[in-house]
């Protein structure tokens, strides 16, 4: 079985010489063995083809994912020493390239402790994004706890085919249409101009912290009282922090993965898939922080009621040629937003296990080429909301994503004290 890389999971790839890796951090208390794990690895590749996949390149240096038997998720197996411990292994894992001509793109990070072990899921970011991430941790740990549980068969991706209807697909007037568009921005893109040389990442940092169940619960009863989501009220503290902290360097724009799983019914929750949809909010500076909720909320409704995930995917399907160029202007281009924040919502796993218990799920941290690394992501799991922050000094000094990270918390509970004091 093998397919060829759409258009995004080939930009994501690159050339393969650096890496774009996404790490899924979990913390285990109880009994757990290797035999066991190595057991639930192999149950995930026999129900997912594309976890045994390998990358070959054919006569056009065209990205091919390809299945191999001989492809087994790599298991990595290290000492405990502290309880952040696995701060500094998602560090370093986002530097190891993936040997992807010989083995999957995904493998395995097992921090071993006495009592509790902290565990990873790394993955290529070519090959999967968080939704994915969270479907195969649930597999995973349902088949560590029960050996004889059945995950099922995915019936995998093939191509543009499998995710965009056949009467869009072969609407000549939809194809028509995704020509014009995908020349009109390979052009464009070609003339933007970029500097010769990308920005000097120099040193990555990972930041990661929580709520408690208190705090997370009022967070949400706060954006209830506001008609607003949860990710609209972050998005909007998130770029009030950055005005307050980086003051004229702020961009005043936040981009926003959208689950393109919203849109298109035919990729399923358990299908490993890595394309997404973007939106970009910005707050308004004549307005409140309580009015401005209130118009970003309006307005991520409207960019997301416009999102078309057929057509975005095949205008990109259309553009193959002009990857280079758009990849270049990711890498080279200038800095237009302040940072890309991701809210996966509530992690929907169990938590009690027959000989473990799943104490924690830190919210992923990934870091790659294409330009700004800055990122927040949040998550949560039994209750607690969880932040991970990360980024590079050439982008955002750490000193500065430390005070946002502080003005953000502190925005947060003043937010949290006015209601109280309301109610």
């Amino acid at each position: 079985m093998k397919r060829r890389l759409l258009f995004g999971e080939r930009m994501l790839l690159g050339d393969g010489t650096q890496p774009f890796n996404t790490v899924i951090p979990f913390r285990l208390k109880g009994t757990v063995v290797l035999k066991d794990i190595q057991h639930a690895l192999n149950q995930l590749q026999e129900k997912h083809p594309w976890l045994k996949a390998v990358i070959q390149h054919d006569e056009k240096n065209i990205p091919w994912f390809e299945v191999s038997e001989k492809a087994k998720i790599p298991i990595r197996i290290l000492a405990k020493k502290s309880e952040n411990d696995w701060l500094e292994e998602s560090k370093n894992e986002w530097y190891k390239l993936f040997n992807y001509k010989e083995q999957p793109l995904m493998r395995f990070v097992w921090i071993k402790g006495g009592e509790t072990s902290d565990m990873m899921f790394v993955f290529h970011h070519c090959l999967c994004d968080g939704g994915s991430a969270m479907v195969l941790l649930d597999e995973f740990l349902k088949l560590l706890d029960n050996s004889t549980y059945d995950i099922g068969v995915e019936n995998p991706i093939l191509g543009i085919h499998d995710v965009v209807p056949n009467e869009i697909l072969n609407s000549r007037g939809q194809q028509f249409k995704a020509k014009i568009i995908g020349r009109l921005a390979a052009t464009a893109i070609k003339w933007i101009p970029v500097n010769k040389k990308s920005t000097d990442r120099q040193s990555d940092y990972l930041i990661n912290w929580k709520f408690d169940k208190e705090t997370s619960k009022e967070l949400i009863d706060y954006c209830k009282s506001q008609k607003v989501t949860v990710n609209t009220f972050l998005c909007a503290t998130v770029l009030k922090a950055f005005q307050k902290i980086r003051k004229e360097k702020s961009f005043n724009k936040v981009s926003c993965p959208v689950d393109i799983r919203r849109f298109a019914n035919q990729i399923k929750a358990d299908h490993i898939f890595a394309f997404g949809l973007m939106i970009v909010v910005s707050l308004n500076k004549k307005f409140s922080f309580e009015e401005n909720l209130k118009l970003m909320q309006e307005t991520v409704e409207k960019k997301t009621s416009k999102l078309n995930p057929y057509i975005t995917m095949m205008v990109m399907e259309s553009a193959h040629d002009a990857l280079t160029n758009f990849t270049k202007l990711l890498k080279n281009g200038k800095s237009s937003n302040d940072c890309m924040f991701s809210n996966l919502g509530r992690i929907s796993i169990a938590h009690e296990y027959r000989e473990f218990t799943l104490e924690n799920v830190f919210s992923p941290s990934v870091i790659g080429p294409l330009g700004n690394t800055t990122t927040m992501v949040t998550s949560t799991f039994r209750g607690e909301m969880d932040f991970s922050f990360m980024g590079s000094e050439g982008y955002l000094p750490q000193s500065d994503a430390l005070a946002i990270r502080d003005e953000v918390i502190t925005i947060i509970k003043h937010k949290l004290e006015s209601l109280a004091v309301y109610d």
